[in-house]
């Protein structure tokens, strides 16, 4: 009993130690979005900071288009960071047998 208390606490000690260690990467992660083939552009952090955004001057003659384009270009950039962190998240967790639908960190 004891030796299964003393691995346990040997692998929540690792996977601690695994876990910062990717939230240190997924804040030097910056990922980007795009919309409109290109024409707006838009950067995050791993952490949802926004480090630079790109907009075609063309697309500034239409307000609403660039409206959209630019809430678009910001969610296709969301969505690549929680994929990213998903995955390092994932990669760190391994072998943790935790509850569907839950996530680290908490």
């Amino acid at each position: 009993m004891r030796g299964n208390i003393a691995q346990l606490m040997q692998q929540a000690q690792k996977m601690q130690e695994d876990m910062q260690r990717v939230q240190q990467e997924l804040a030097n992660l910056e990922v980007t979005g795009s919309a409109g083939g290109g024409m707006v552009a838009v950067t995050l952090t791993g952490r949802m900071e926004c480090r630079k955004v790109r907009i075609d001057p063309g697309v500034l003659s239409d307000p609403e288009m660039a409206e959209d384009l630019i809430a678009a270009a910001f969610n296709d950039a969301v969505n690549k960071a929680n994929a990213a962190s998903q995955e390092k998240m994932g990669a760190a967790t391994a072998g943790l047998p935790l509850p569907p639908g839950m996530k680290l960190p908490f």
